[in-house]
């Protein structure tokens, strides 16, 4: 089995519980940090810890989010609200809606991922620095 190929399940991904989703998309997006972070050419450890922090730190993926809202499909919509809707444990170190805006965050990623829409997970994940960029995060 190739983990890098998509999950094939027999079920619905509306049928699917959004934290569900959100935990995939979350190892998805952790391993596109990593893999792009080495295609930037860093090389040691400490140095790709600090810098993948920034990119999956809640804070910033609730920016991302934000800033991708209004290019989202009725479908991709329809998982952030369920992602930024439900109710988790979130930490004590960030607010609740920080926070439940980077479980839709992560959830849209597993949602891409389940669903087998590379090129569009590939579309927006390779704009995430012009984002950050822009947003100044």
């Amino acid at each position: 089995m190739d983990f890098l190929e998509p999950i094939k399940i027999n079920k619905r991904w509306q049928d699917i519980n959004i934290l569900l989703l959100a935990y995939v998309g979350d190892a998805v997006y952790e391993l596109w940090v990593r893999k792009h972070l080495l295609e930037l050419g860093i090389a040691k450890v400490e140095e790709m810890h600090n810098k993948a922090i920034h990119y999956v730190q809640a804070k910033t993926q609730a920016a991302i989010l934000r800033h991708l809202m209004d290019e989202l499909d009725e479908n991709e919509t329809n998982v952030v609200l369920r992602g930024r809707n439900t109710k988790g444990h979130s930490p004590r170190n960030i607010d609740v809606v920080t926070y439940r805006h980077a479980t839709a965050f992560e959830a849209l990623i597993g949602y891409w991922y389940i669903n087998d829409m590379k090129k569009r997970m590939k579309e927006i994940l390779n704009r995430i620095d012009e984002i950050l960029i822009k947003l100044d995060v």
